[in-house]
């Protein structure tokens, strides 16, 4: 699989949820797209990133 357009090792599919948590995220600010579709929050824990997938993961940062 790929993320954030970088090749990624992943021996067997694995929950969104626990593939984001795993990469060091926090689901509050951030945005997820399996291959081309925004993913809900709601549904990191019902999806299974797979091999092949491609995952982009866009954290959003406060400024001012």
């Amino acid at each position: 699989m790929k993320i954030n357009g970088e090749n990624f090792s992943q021996s067997k599919p694995v929950l969104l949820r626990d593939l984001i948590k795993n990469l060091g995220y926090s689901t509050d600010k951030i945005a997820v797209e399996l291959n081309g579709d925004i993913v809900p929050k709601s549904s990191y824990s019902e999806i299974t990133a797979r091999s092949g997938d491609i995952i982009e993961i866009v954290s959003f940062v406060g400024g001012g």
